[in-house]
This record gives structure tokens, sequence and C-alpha cells, in this order.
């Protein structure tokens, strides 16, 4: 059903050749999975077929490293729990929400980090990933030059995520040592956008949580991970802000956000990274907690579900902000959540959510009218010095 298929419990005598393995990747040091920009993929759509089948199609060769170190990890117990089959459905209305059953995750993962601002320093003192075991790291992600002495883009370091949402769940982690603060940069956005683009599977997903904005750890890091049903913000209509049309407002349900789109690698990129840093520099600056999701999606206009995934969606959406975990309440607000995907903590939940629940929980989470009409002042001015 997934790109990561599941796989029973190692056998007796596999358990050990794959610690085996992790160890003798320890001493070698972590593998490099280096990739050209041909292989950054453009046009892949849904199949015609269910979700469930998704496991026939053609996986790329990044999808397949990822899926296959994932799976060993799994089968060594390195994870907090084991992943099983989720409980997925759809709830009825009208946006599409996809809610999933995650109990463990919700019991079992790591408690949030005491933090209490957007521009918090990082503090090598609290857990962060250079205290992980070395078994986590999959592999480092490198892009070689496609030009004679052209730059050498940073190396990312794809570990998994101990707590998972779903299977191919990981995180993608520039250079640990170097003690970055969760405050998004050009290098790891790059990374997150083109790591998408290496996915054969039109339901790889990246995104990033500021602090404030419900990331856990104050270390940067984006997440990636499968999901095989579609979201509503990869079809949702939008409205441009700027002449430009650099610039769009997603206004569709489950929240406002903005949308930055670009047809696929290229200058054009390039140019939407830039952007979309600068209007998150903006929101940090300013202790605006925000949350970002990269997924293939439809230009922006007036799009629907069924539109055909033609390019790169960024979206950014300003937020309160809201430090630690909120106990008892039916899924806390982040990334996915905000893109219409519903991690749900517990079985009378997941049974019992309704749309105009799950839409009155988000709306607590979102900035009140004025703050957020100043916001998208201040980013269509900051698009408006791009183009002079």
């Amino acid at each position: 059903m997934r790109e990561c298929e599941r796989t029973s419990t190692a056998p007796e005598g596999e358990d050990s050749r794959l610690r085996e393995e992790v160890e003798d990747w320890e001493e070698k040091g972590v593998p490099n999975f280096v990739y050209r920009q041909k292989e950054l993929l453009e046009g892949i759509q849904w199949p015609r077929t269910a979700p469930s089948l998704l496991d026939r199609t053609p996986r790329s060769r990044f999808d397949s490293a990822l899926c296959a170190a994932w799976r060993q990890r799994m089968e060594l117990g390195l994870f907090r729990y084991r992943l099983g089959e989720l409980q997925t459905q759809t709830l009825p209305g009208v946006v599409g929400f996809v809610a999933q059953l995650n109990v463990e995750r919700g019991v079992q993962r790591r408690r949030p980090q005491n933090i209490w601002s957007v521009r918090q320093a990082f503090d090598p003192e609290q857990f962060n990933f250079n205290k992980i075991r070395p078994g986590e790291v999959l592999f480092r992600l490198l892009r070689e030059p496609d030009l004679p002495g052209a730059l050498q883009q940073e190396d990312i370091l794809v570990m998994i995520n101990v707590s998972p949402l779903e299977w191919g769940h990981v995180l993608l982690v520039p250079e640990p040592t170097q003690g970055l603060p969760q405050r998004l940069l050009p290098a790891a956005l790059r990374a997150g956008v083109e790591a998408v683009l290496l996915s054969s599977h039109p339901g790889f997903r990246v995104g990033f949580n500021s602090l404030g904005g419900l990331a856990s750890v104050n270390h940067l890091h984006l997440h990636g991970y499968y999901l095989a049903h579609r979201l509503p913000v990869e079809g949702a209509p939008s409205e441009p802000l700027d002449p430009g049309g650099r610039l769009h407002l997603l206004q569709a349900l489950p929240a406002p956000g903005f949308l930055f789109y670009t047809s696929g690698p290229g200058p054009d990129l390039e140019a939407l990274i830039g952007r979309v840093c600068r209007a998150t520099d903006y929101l940090t600056d300013h202790e605006i907690a925000h949350n970002l999701f990269v997924t293939r999606g439809a230009p922006p206009g007036k799009t629907s579900p069924s539109s055909a995934l033609t390019g790169i969606r960024v979206i950014l959406w300003a937020r309160k902000s809201s430090f630690g975990v909120k106990e008892g309440e039916a899924f806390n607000v982040a990334l996915c959540e905000l893109a219409g995907h519903l991690p749900i903590k517990t079985s009378q939940d997941f049974d019992s959510l309704t749309e105009a629940a799950a839409l009155a929980l988000i709306r607590d989470c979102l900035l009140p009218p004025a703050q957020a009409e100043e916001v998208q002042a201040a980013l269509v001015a900051l698009i408006a010095q791009d183009e002079q």
C-alpha cells in the first residue's frame, strides 16, 4: 500500500545480519546519496487506480534508497514503536481531511523542548541531532555540481524520525555539528524541494515547523514522509497578491496560507527559494510562528482537487505561537494538519472527529484577522522589492 511497503519482523539470523550492516556503516561513515539535476522529476501524477496500488508504481532511485534503509531500521527496532497499518479515513465534508489513527506517536514521542521564542538560540545542552544513535542516519544527501567549477550544494543528513507519522518519515538535517537553530535557511529548503522532485511518488511531501509552530527540537530540520492520499492544498484555488504572480493567497480550507509556485527545477526554483526564505526571515524576526509545506501541486488560480500536479507548491502559514504539545486535543496543529492530514491520538477522537471540530481546532491556531492583514501587507511589500 505504501511506497515503503511493510514487512514482518526480521527472522532469527536476519536481525544479526542487519545489525552487522549498520555497524559496518557506522565504521565506514555515513553513506552518500549523490544526485544530479537530471534526476529531478517533473510531471509526476496520481495514478488513476486506488491509492492502495501505489506500491506498484516504479520507484525512483531516491525512493528505493530511502525506503530500503528506513525499513531496515524499523526491523532493527531503532524506532520508539513499530509502525503498523494505520487506520485511515477521509472526513465527510467539503475539505477532504485525511485522518489517521496514530496512538503510539501521541503517547511515545519525545516531549518537546522548553521553547519560549521563535528566535531562540541553539542550546547544545538540550537534545539535538548530534546526540542520536549513528544507526538513525540513513545517508547523506548530496547534489553533484552539473557545471564545471560550480559549487557543490551543502550536504544534508537524512535520518529516521524515531516517532514516525507514517512509513518513510525522515528528517532532513543540514550538517548537525554547525548547531543551527530551527530557522529556515535556503540550503535546507532547497534540499527539501529537491527531495520532493527526486521522488516518483506523488504523495512524498516535505515540511517545516518553526519554533512556536510546534517544532519540538531547536536544531534545524525539515520533515519528509509518504502519504498515499491526495491533500486539499494540492489543488486549492488561489488569487495573486502581486502583479508578477510571485505570491498568491490560498483562501480555501483548511486554512488560508501564502502560496509560492514553481513549474520545476531551474532559475525559477532558485528564485522561489529566495522569496520563501525572505518571508520566513520576516516572520522569525517579528516573532511570528509559522509552518511550511512542500508538495507537488497545480498552478495557482482557479484549480480543483482533480487538477494535474504540474509543479511544486510551497505553502506558508503564519500562525499564533504555541509552545509545547496541548494535551487532551484530538490533534496538534502543525505542518501536516494545516495541509489537511490529521494524525489522531486516540481511537475515541478518530471515531468521533467531524470536519467542523477539526476546522475549529485549526482556526484557534491562526492569527487574528488584523494581524493576518498586517503580515500579508508586509510580505507583499517584500515581493515588490524583488521586482524592482
